[in-house]
């Protein structure tokens, strides 16, 4: 699991460290630059996969403008300076982005995925070594080759983060089930969403599906949906079932369903199924949810993620998202993006609010509202 973050000189980043959850949840206000850090984690998982081009920036939910603005423009010495990403898991990816803001060239990067220097001193004193043999070369190059690999086994804990997509699921995307995208199983608007239903629905994966159907009866009318069972069924729709209707009345499809079920139906299956990425974001969770629903979904979600052992970063406008949230888990957090007198983007984590002697503790949707937790323009 990704545990701390650290980025330089990304759009309104100046410097900004943060330690993650397993659910972390971001409030502020508009244009406080809460999609920005997540574009920035975005940014490293590019140069994990050694994928820097416009054509693979862009699908992972990054809003690509001229170089020269990717960086901080506080100071415009910073235009030409590189961006400087760290994510720390088990292992530390480190990486450097340079660019030259000349027309056509390419963003390169030079990043280490390999031993720590604690690393390496521990295996010297593990191997009771003050200092390499140098003077017995076959020795000295089977210790590097056993220090090095100690640095190659970092590739698989940065698995996770090489496949971190920042979610923005959209209605027109989500309605059109037969588009696929340039990311799969799932693009970031919803596309490839039946055809990794079609997938779960193959008899091994049964077990997902039937969790999906349970999570969706959150929606007092869903009754039941049914997946055509192939790329070549002439019926490319989800058939649904609602529960009020008359049974001799055909099942209609997602054409007709309200958006909110097909973003719970996006979600849900983005959290259950083992093909989707390990550590992700999704931006603006709210979108197209009854407040009441937001809290109830945000308590599914951690649940979720829990169980198939997904690590998440919500972003949202919604105080009834923060309802959904157990600050008393460590796995929860909740962090305040707001920026300083300098205009950089900054985070603060909110820890529960301790009520005073006498008094009644509050919501936290009431906390966030009265702006007692920060995270609410302060202009009017």
């Amino acid at each position: 699991m990704i545990t701390e973050i650290q980025i330089e000189n990304y759009k309104s980043i100046q410097t900004l460290k943060m330690n993650l959850g397993r659910v972390n949840v971001f409030i502020g206000e508009n244009g406080c630059g809460k999609s920005n850090i997540l574009e920035a984690i975005a940014l490293a998982s590019a140069a994990a996969n050694n994928k820097l081009d416009n054509e693979y920036l862009v699908p992972r939910g990054i809003r690509v403008v001229e170089p020269q603005f990717m960086r901080s423009a506080f100071d415009k010495e910073k235009l030409i300076e590189p961006i400087k990403i760290i994510i720390q898991s088990g292992a530390i990816f480190n990486c450097v982005l340079n660019h030259d803001n000349k027309p056509y060239s390419k963003w390169e990067n030079t990043y280490e995925i390999g031993p720590t220097q604690e690393e390496v001193i521990r295996f010297m004193e593990q191997n009771k070594l003050k200092k390499l043999p140098m003077e017995d070369v076959s020795a000295a190059n089977d210790l590097i080759s056993q220090i090095m690999q100690i640095g190659r086994g970092h590739y698989s804990q940065h698995v996770n983060l090489m496949r971190f997509l920042v979610y923005a699921p959209e209605n027109t995307s989500l309605r059109k089930l037969e588009e696929e995208g340039q990311i799969e199983p799932l693009g970031i608007k919803g596309e490839g969403l039946l055809k990794l239903l079609q997938v779960l629905s193959k008899e091994e994966n049964l077990e997902q599906i039937s969790e999906i159907k349970e999570r969706l009866e959150l929606l007092d009318w869903f009754e039941d949906f049914e997946i055509p069972d192939g790329a070549f069924d002439s019926e490319r729709n989800i058939k649904l079932k609602d529960r009020y209707l008359d049974e001799d009345i055909p099942w209609f499809d997602q054409r007709s369903a309200n958006e909110g079920f097909l973003f719970l139906l996006f979600y849900f299956t983005l959290f259950i199924s083992d093909y989707t990425p390990k550590f992700f974001a999704i931006d603006n969770i709210d979108a197209s949810l009854n407040p009441k629903l937001c809290r109830r979904l945000i308590k599914e979600l951690v649940e979720l993620a829990k169980k198939h052992d997904k690590q998440v970063i919500f972003t949202t406008h919604n105080p009834a998202i923060l309802d959904g949230l157990n600050l008393d888990d460590d796995d929860q957090r909740l962090f305040a993006i707001h920026r300083n007198v300098s205009g950089h983007t900054k985070a603060k984590r909110i820890l529960k609010p301790q009520p005073l002697e006498g008094q009644k503790s509050v919501k936290m949707s009431e906390a966030f509202m009265r702006g007692y937790i920060g995270g609410l323009p302060e202009g009017f």
